[in-house]
C-alpha cells in the first residue's frame, strides 16, 4: 500500500488557486499511489469565514476530488468547508476512483481559534476499507484526544490518518502525539500538515510524517513543499499484532456525545 502525503502551502481563501496548484502537483508525481492525502482545509486554509467559503457537499471541491481519484486510480482524502442543511462543517471526505465517497466531520473543533463558534461538532468516526486495508481518517485537533483515536480489540483499523493545519509553535506536540498514537494503537499512523504562513499570523513547518506500528519514523520530517511517499506492509503489521496482541487487553468503553 503506497501512500502519497501532499505537503503544500495553501493560498488563503482561494479555492480555485488551491485546486489548480494541487492538481499540478499530483500530476507531477513520479510514483503511483494507492491513497493521496491532502491537508486540513486544503482549498482555503484554516479560515473561519465559512459563510463565504462553504460549499454544498457535492459541488466544486468534491467534484474535483472525484476527478483526481478517477484519473489517478487512487483514493484521495482531505478536509474542506462544507455547508449542509444550513450548518457548517470542517468535513473530511474520502473519494475512491469509482466516485464512492465517505465523510467524516471533525469531532474536536479547535476552541482556541473559535472553530466551535462556526462549525458543527462531528458525532461519529469513519472506518473505510480500501484494497484490503482499514483506514481511520481524522482531523488535526483530534490528535490530542487518544480515546477518540483508540483502536479496538477487534482491530478496527490498520492505519490512522490525521490531516492538519498544525502551527510550528506546537510542533513538539504534533510529532510526539503521532508517535504515541502509532504505539498505543499498534497501527500505522500518518500525519499530513501544510507549510507556509496564513493570514492569521500562523507559520506551519509541515513535518508531515508516517510512523509504523512500533512507533518508528518512516519518513524524513521537513518543511519543504513536496509529496512524500511511504509504503505500508500489511503482512508485517499482522505478524506483529499476532506476536504482541496488546490490543486484546485494552479496556472497553463507550464514548458519549
Amino acid at each position: 500500500m503506497r501512500i502519497a502525503l501532499v505537503q503544500t502551502s495553501i493560498y488563503w481563501e482561494d479555492i480555485q488557486a488551491n485546486l489548480s496548484n494541487l492538481e499540478e502537483k499530483i500530476w507531477k508525481m513520479d510514483k503511483v499511489a494507492d491513497v493521496i492525502i491532502l491537508p486540513e482545509m486544503f482549498s482555503t486554509g484554516f479560515s473561519m469565514n465559512a459563510e463565504k467559503l462553504s460549499e454544498p457537499s457535492n459541488l466544486t471541491t468534491h467534484k474535483w476530488m472525484k476527478q483526481i481519484a478517477a484519473q489517478t486510480m487512487a483514493a484521495i482524502t482531505g478536509s474542506y468547508i462544507v455547508r449542509d442543511n444550513g450548518k457548517f462543517y470542517n468535513r473530511l471526505i474520502w473519494v475512491q476512483p469509482d466516485g464512492t465517497t465517505f465523510k467524516y466531520d471533525k469531532r474536536h473543533v479547535f476552541t482556541m481559534a473559535g472553530e466551535d463558534k462556526v462549525f458543527e461538532k462531528g458525532k461519529g468516526k469513519l472506518i473505510v476499507e480500501w484494497k484490503g486495508w482499514k483506514f481511520c481518517p481524522l482531523i488535526c485537533y483530534d490528535l490530542r484526544f487518544p480515546v477518540w483515536s483508540r483502536n479496538t480489540k477487534a482491530k478496527a483499523y490498520d492505519c490512522v490518518i490525521y490531516v492538519a493545519n498544525w502551527p510550528q509553535q506546537r510542533a513538539i506536540a504534533w510529532n510526539g502525539l503521532l508517535k504515541a498514537r502509532a504505539i498505543e494503537n499498534i497501527s500505522y499512523t500518518i500525519g499530513v500538515n501544510r507549510i507556509g504562513n496564513d493570514n492569521n499570523g500562523n507559520y506551519y513547518h509541515g513535518d508531515s510524517s508516517a510512523y509504523d506500528f512500533c512507533g518508528n519514523l518512516m519518513t524524513n520530517l521537513s518543511d519543504n513543499e513536496e509529496i512524500i511517499f511511504v509504503d505500508l506492509d500489511k503482512g508485517q503489521l499482522d505478524d506483529f499484532r499476532k506476536k504482541f496482541p496488546a490490543l486484546e487487553d485494552g479496556d472497553g468503553f463507550e464514548i458519549k456525545n
